[in-house]
């Protein structure tokens, strides 16, 4: 067992990013004078999942949909077996947390594409409460998430939320992944750092966002 590479650069940035945005913008959520900052963390949300889509295709091994989604039946004998502490330890994400991830990125899309239609008050009032709503669930699916990381960490005896911060773990060396994608990463966290340093000034106005996006 040695210390390999698991999660790549543009996954790692991909998920800090993704924690940033969305409790920015669940903090900011019932602020009208943070309004527009709101909105624009939302698009951070929905622009940052989608790039997490795509590279669920095209990423390293670990970061692929393929490596990790799988049938309902998969997930249900890993929970029956994490139950008898004889569940295997994947050297990427386990079953009953690729579950949560798909569900994650689901209620990303959900919540930010109800929450441009708010914005644009396309329909009734029904759907601002349906954003709320799946705000609300996507944030006690991430608690339920982070729950999960520490019971693994604790059952594997190996810090998880260390690893997406390195991107390490210990497995053996002919499962590490061959490239860290670095300049991808930096790329996809200038566009993000760099949105947000832009639109700073003039987040009591962000129509100009909104138009340019939509």
């Amino acid at each position: 067992m040695s210390r390999i590479k698991v999660w790549d650069l543009p996954t790692r940035f991909f998920h800090w990013l993704l924690v940033l945005s969305f409790v920015g913008a669940f903090l900011t959520a019932d602020s009208e004078r943070n309004r527009d900052l709101h909105v624009l963390l939302g698009y951070s949300v929905l622009g940052l999942i989608g790039f997490r889509l795509v590279w669920g295709f095209i990423g390293s091994r670990y970061a692929r949909f393929s490596s990790f989604v799988c049938s309902p039946k998969v997930v249900v004998l890993y929970l029956c077996q994490l139950i008898q502490k004889q569940a295997p330890h994947p050297v990427g994400h386990n079953p009953a947390g690729a579950v949560v991830i798909v569900l994650l990125l689901l209620l990303g899309i959900a919540s930010g594409l109800s929450g441009w239609a708010v914005y644009e008050n396309i329909v009734a009032d029904w759907l601002t409460e349906w954003h709320e709503l799946i705000s609300n669930a996507m944030l006690a699916l991430a608690c339920i998430h982070i729950t999960g990381v520490l019971v693994s960490s604790y059952l594997q005896g190996e810090n998880l939320i260390a690893a997406m911060i390195t991107g390490k773990k210990s497995a053996d060396i002919n499962q590490a992944i061959s490239s860290n994608v670095v300049s991808l990463a930096w790329l996809l966290l200038a566009m993000v750092i760099g949105l947000w340093i832009w639109a700073w000034p003039a987040t009591k106005d962000l129509s100009w966002l909104h138009q340019a996006l939509f």
